[in-house]
């Protein structure tokens, strides 16, 4: 081979200090083409090949890198090259290739009786092994070994790494606060620019997912930006992008921000067309087309999540409830309840559960339910675990007929949901409130909740505001029950209505039976909620 162009070497670790991704890779692989490129140089390459979402050339250039350390009698960096392409190959599935560049890497540290960091990477796999099998404890010691490691050598990357992956395991086993805090000091590296790109990458975007997992609004939404901010500061990164943008989607969704939400979900499915991430980004359009109340669009984009890999519930389940399918609601939500098997997963599904089971008429299931729920939030104390729980109790209380024990629980959850800029929840806790201020016989509390209520719901384009009453969803009611349903909503008794209407009492009673098997409510306070929700009176 040619003697290297040390004049484009040195315009390539130029772009490559300046995070100028492509210009980067074209001055390295043009040399790489041409001539001998030293290790670091191919390193180099590898990340720019990395950062732009060209995984084939990242692999070749790791490849590349550690055959030339060993050819320089290098024999750790080698080590360190196999590790980081046995783990880099694992999280892409060739989990042949990626068992043998670890083993590969695992004999030539055993071949050295020097200490050294490379060792601490070589725990990784390990660590993974013990997560995967549900053995936290071990996995949260080994990654806690790890990082000590890491402090030893001064090595930065295997500090930050070992941190997170301790904080996200301490997350899913139901040590939720003491997760988050280290995680967070992890970030405090990434944000101050101390880890390479690579590694700042990945922690961010494994730190954000752990975020979204327990729900943590207000350190997802944080870190989401910051995360944005590093993308858009490379305008060529590919890398990365993808999960930013769902998540971005997820947090516009629930600020209300139906449009941007949409279009970020859109964005990140452009960039990952397959798998999970995509599966990610099909479930918040699909979120979003049901909150506006596009059913047959939302029911599409679920297909597609599960088309994906992913799972299109709790949403799912919603949707049929909303188009009055009460039976399929409940047959999805529990199916899935069913399987929600570690405290996050549960703690995702449970709020979903608790108001379709109060639809299906299952007081016991919504109970128990709700109970788990408070259960769950009492011990991770995340804010919007808290406003869930206290929804779902004030929603059981009402249910129950008990408007003066839930009310508390929901002026609980509210004040929540609007220090988070949660606005969706926040209107639908009003309605909720309205209906149980409505059993108090309080009609100025209730007007005035439902006022708020409704003027949330029209910011926000929700579905339950669109069309007018030719065209909107009638729940399968009748013209004779909506009129029935109109009057329950005001308070007024069965026997009043009858008095009103020219029926007799037992006809009225009839009425309010099929309102309630229709709409897959209760009582009167919940077909009160109910039917303002969805713009039925």
């Amino acid at each position: 081979m040619e003697t290297p162009n040390t004049e484009l070497i040195g315009r390539g670790r130029a772009a490559f200090a300046d995070r100028d991704w492509a210009a980067a890779y074209a001055a390295l692989r043009e040399i790489a083409d041409e001539a001998r490129l030293d290790a670091e140089d191919l390193e180099r390459l590898a990340t720019a090949a990395y950062m732009l979402g060209r995984v084939p050339e990242m692999v070749d250039g790791l490849e590349r890198a550690h055959h030339a350390y060993l050819e320089a009698g290098r024999e750790l960096p080698a080590a360190k090259t196999a590790i980081w392409l046995g783990i880099n190959l694992a999280i892409t599935r060739k989990m042949g290739p990626a068992a043998g560049w670890i083993a590969r890497g695992q004999r030539i540290l055993e071949s050295t009786d020097e200490d050294c960091v490379e060792r601490g990477y070589l725990l990784f796999p390990r660590f993974f092994r013990h997560e995967a099998a549900g053995e936290f404890d071990q996995a949260i010691e080994l990654a806690g070994r790890t990082a000590e490691i890491g402090r030893r050598f001064g090595d930065a990357d295997l500090v930050g790494l070992a941190m997170h992956a301790e904080g996200r395991a301490l997350v899913k086993v139901g040590r939720a606060e003491e997760g988050l805090v280290m995680l967070d000091e992890v970030m405090v590296s990434v944000t101050g620019g101390e880890l390479s790109p690579v590694v700042t990458g990945i922690v961010y975007c494994s730190v954000i997912e752990g975020c979204f997992e327990v729900q943590e609004v207000r350190r997802a939404r944080d870190w989401t930006a910051a995360l944005s901010a590093w993308c858009d500061g490379q305008p060529d990164l590919v890398a990365f992008t993808g999960q930013c943008l769902a998540h971005r989607s997820e947090i516009m969704r629930l600020e209300g921000s139906w449009d941007d939400a949409y279009a970020e979900a859109e964005k990140a499915h452009e960039r990952m067309a397959r798998g999970l991430i995509a599966a990610q980004a099909h479930y918040q359009q699909a979120e979003v087309l049901r909150l506006r109340g596009d059913q047959a669009a939302s029911d599409t984009a679920y297909t597609r999540v599960t088309e994906s890999g992913g799972d299109p519930q709790p949403g799912l389940a919603l949707l049929r409830l909303d188009q009055g399918d009460v039976e399929a609601a409940a047959a999805g939500i529990r199916r899935a309840e069913a399987e929600a098997a570690s405290a996050i997963d549960r703690v995702r599904m449970l709020p979903a559960y608790v108001d379709i089971m109060l639809a299906a008429g299952d007081q016991a299931a919504a109970d128990t339910g709700c109970a788990e729920l408070d259960g769950i939030a009492s011990q991770t104390r995340v804010d919007l675990h808290l406003a869930a729980a206290a929804y779902a109790t004030g929603a059981c209380q009402l249910a129950t007929g008990a408007p003066a024990d839930g009310l508390p629980s929901l002026r609980r959850a509210l004040r929540i949901w609007n220090e988070l800029d949660v606005p969706h929840e926040a209107a639908r806790t009003r309605m909720l409130m309205a209906a149980g201020l409505d059993g108090l016989g309080d009609t100025d509390g209730a007007q005035a909740e439902r006022r708020a209520a409704t003027a949330l719901f029209a910011r926000l384009g929700a579905g339950a505001l669109d069309g007018g009453p030719a065209t909107r969803d009638r729940h399968g009611l009748t013209d004779r029950e909506l009129e029935v349903l109109q009057m329950l909503t005001t308070g007024m008794t069965n026997r009043a209505i009858a008095v009103e209407l020219v029926l007799s009492e037992r006809t009225v009673d009839r009425h309010v039976s099929n309102i309630y098997v229709k709409l897959g409510v209760s009582s009167r306070a919940a077909a009160t909620a109910y039917a303002y929700e969805h713009q039925l009176v």
